[in-house]
C-alpha cells in the first residue's frame, strides 16, 4: 500500500484498495474520497471489510494493497474506550504525547469540552461507560486530528447515553471540523449524524449517498424514512424498499 499525505480539500483518497486473508477477499478494489470537514458513515454487514478499511486509514494495518492518501494528524476512537486502568483520566488523555504544561492544558480543555474536567484525577474504573467513551473522545481531540476515525464508538452504550453522545459528537465536530469516518451497524445513527452514507458490500462500495434529510433530523420525517428503507434494502435487511 502506498500512503501519502494530502493537504488538498479532499483529505482522504482511497483507490483500488485490496486485502486478501487466506481465501477471503476482505477489500476488493475499494475506492472512496472524503472531503475536509465531511462526516461519512460507513455501513455494511459483518465481514464486509468496514473495520479493515478503518484500520488501514489509521495506519494500523499496513498489509493492504492500493493507493491511500490520508492526513498526518488522525485519531481513532473504538467501541472499547481502551483506557489504561493504572493511569488517571488526565494521563489517559495525554498518553503518547510530550509531558509538557502546554499539552496538559490542552488535555484539560478537551476534558472540559466533553464535560469531564472534574474527572481529570480519577481512575478509569470509577467512570460509567458513557464517561469512559467521552474520555476517549477527549484523547482524540487533544491531538487536533484532521481525520477522526470512529469504529462503532457508541455500540456498547445504552439508548439514552447513545443519544447524548450523538449530540456531543455533533457539537465537537462543529467546533473542530475534522473529516470523520464513522463505522456503524446502526442505520438510524448513520442518517442522524452523517453528511454521506456509504455501504460496503463484499469489500467494495456498493452505495454512496448524500444525506438529504432536513436538519434537525427526525426519524418520523418522510425523508428519513425513505433513506432508511433505501439503506436497509442495500444491506439486505428488507427486500422491498417500499415496505
Amino acid at each position: 500500500m502506498t500512503v501519502t499525505d494530502t493537504a488538498t480539500e479532499t483529505v482522504v483518497v482511497a483507490r483500488d484498495l485490496r486485502k486478501i486473508f487466506g481465501d477471503n477477499v476482505v477489500l476488493d478494489g475499494l475506492d472512496l474520497q472524503i472531503r475536509a470537514g465531511e462526516f461519512v458513515a460507513l455501513l455494511g454487514r459483518s465481514g464486509s471489510g468496514k473495520s479493515t478499511f478503518l484500520r488501514a486509514l489509521g495506519a494500523l494495518d499496513g498489509d493492504v494493497e492500493g493507493i491511500l492518501q490520508v492526513p498526518e494528524r488522525r485519531a481513532i476512537v473504538f467501541q472499547d474506550p481502551r483506557l489504561l486502568p493504572w493511569q488517571r483520566v488526565l494521563t489517559n488523555v495525554t498518553v503518547g504525547l510530550p509531558a509538557t504544561s502546554a499539552v496538559r492544558r490542552q488535555a484539560l480543555d478537551a476534558l472540559t469540552e466533553v464535560d469531564l474536567a472534574d474527572k481529570a484525577k480519577v481512575w478509569p474504573r470509577t467512570l460509567s461507560g458513557g464517561e469512559a467513551q467521552r474520555v476517549a473522545l477527549a484523547r482524540a481531540l487533544v491531538r487536533e486530528p484532521e481525520l477522526l476515525l470512529l469504529d462503532e464508538p457508541f455500540g456498547a452504550l445504552d439508548a439514552l447515553t447513545r443519544i447524548r453522545m450523538h449530540g456531543l459528537l455533533q457539537d465537537l465536530c462543529r467546533r473542530h471540523t475534522p473529516a470523520v469516518l464513522l463505522v456503524t451497524h446502526d442505520v438510524d445513527e448513520a442518517i442522524l449524524l452523517a453528511d454521506r452514507v456509504v455501504v460496503l458490500t463484499a469489500g467494495a462500495i456498493s452505495l454512496d449517498l448524500e444525506v438529504e434529510v432536513p436538519i434537525p433530523r427526525r426519524r418520523e420525517s418522510a425523508e428519513f424514512a425513505t433513506l432508511r428503507r433505501r439503506l436497509l434494502t442495500e444491506l439486505g435487511v428488507i427486500d422491498d424498499p417500499q415496505i
